[in-house]
């Protein structure tokens, strides 16, 4: 190999080397570390101009502080995290609702099918998000109060009482909370 083509083909390399690690990077990134690197870009740029005007004006203002967790505080806010930011690891709450409720209902357990007009509506039993619609329920016998929540703020409820190893359906037609028209009446 001549001495001229040395740097050429070291160039080369190069190149090759610069466009396998942008392949993979590309394809190994995601949507939650893409997510959270512009999440902390706005922060740092945020934190950054915020920080150089403070320091541009900290006679007039003084030196920010923040508090610091005292004897209420717990282990999240006194290591600085803050448990707004911190994801639920665990499965939703629907799911471990409609478990818990399935899971006492014993030998002479009923089953409970829910539907909804509109479909897809959020279902609450006594209180707790089991779930969306069509759904089937195992459930212990007894009476349960069915409340259901449509996308555009309709809602339903009902009472239901379930006998051992009864069988029942439940269609809720689910009314708006507002009108669609506004009429006026003159007196």
């Amino acid at each position: 190999m001549s001495a001229s083509q040395t740097p050429t083909s070291n160039k080369l390399i190069v190149l090759v080397v610069i466009a396998v690690f942008l392949t993979l990077s590309f394809v190994l990134a995601n949507s939650t570390s893409a997510q959270a690197v512009a999440e902390t870009a706005a922060t740092t740029s945020v934190s950054a101009s915020v920080a150089a005007a403070g320091a541009a004006n900290a006679k007039a203002i003084g030196s920010v502080k923040f508090p610091s967790a005292g004897a209420s505080g717990s282990a999240s806010e006194a290591s600085g995290v803050s448990p707004h930011l911190v994801a639920s690891s665990g499965p939703p709450p629907e799911d471990t609702n409609r478990k818990a409720l399935e899971a006492s209902a014993g030998k002479d357990a009923g089953k409970l099918l829910l539907r909804a007009t509109p479909v897809e509506a959020q279902i609450w039993v006594d209180g707790k998000i089991v779930g969306k619609t069509p759904m089937l329920l195992v459930l212990a016998p007894g009476k349960y109060q069915i409340e259901m929540r449509g996308s555009r703020g309709q809602t339903g409820k009902s009472s239901v009482a379930l006998l051992p190893r009864e069988t029942r359906e439940l269609a809720v037609k689910l009314d708006s909370l507002y009108p669609a028209r506004v009429i006026s009446v003159k007196p």
